[in-house]
């Protein structure tokens, strides 16, 4: 596995990624979002050209996942992460966030943060005991990622329980 900036042929694939990693959702009654579309293209292709969209990719160069990011209050907010399930469970996603991460420390940059739901073991459980985050306090919430949360509860996302997470990186 390599980790590399995305390019913007690839991009319809990242939508496939993200449709396939949110078929799992359905098995956990959370249709809904089975069923969310991706991101378009015009919007993930802003993050390509901006230099925020990562990919991890197999021994043929194909994308297996992807991970984009905004800048949030200073640190590095993790956007959206997804794994291709035929590649999920090999460490893939964590490949991800240590290399953003790395990348974070270099540039000064005090931490990653992402928002995610609490109660599903791919989310909340597992960035906290595999990939260094912990949850947030609603005192501890920068205003960047208020704002981020009022977005997901206005898309129907506090449906179910959510929680802002941070993994410092200095």
């Amino acid at each position: 596995m390599r980790i590399r900036t995305s390019t913007s042929e690839e991009l319809p694939v990242l939508q496939d990624i993200e449709r396939a990693a949110g078929l799992c959702f359905r098995d956990i009654g959370m249709d809904e979002v089975a069923d969310d579309e991706p991101l378009s293209l015009e919007e993930l292709s802003r993050y390509q050209r901006a230099g925020r969209a990562w990919v991890a990719v197999d021994d043929a160069d194909r994308a297996m996942a992807y991970l984009i990011t905004d800048p949030v209050d200073g640190n590095i907010h993790i956007e959206q992460i997804s794994v291709h399930p035929d590649s999920a469970r090999r460490g893939v996603g964590r490949a991800l966030i240590d290399h953003i991460a790395t990348r974070a420390a270099g540039d000064g940059v005090p931490a990653l943060t992402l928002t995610t739901f609490v109660d599903v073991a791919w989310n909340a459980p597992y960035y906290a005991a595999r990939c260094g985050f912990r949850a947030l306090t609603e005192a501890e919430l920068t205003p960047g990622l208020r704002e981020i949360r009022l977005s997901e509860a206005g898309h129907g996302l506090d449906r179910w329980p959510r929680v802002c997470m941070r993994r410092d990186v200095g």
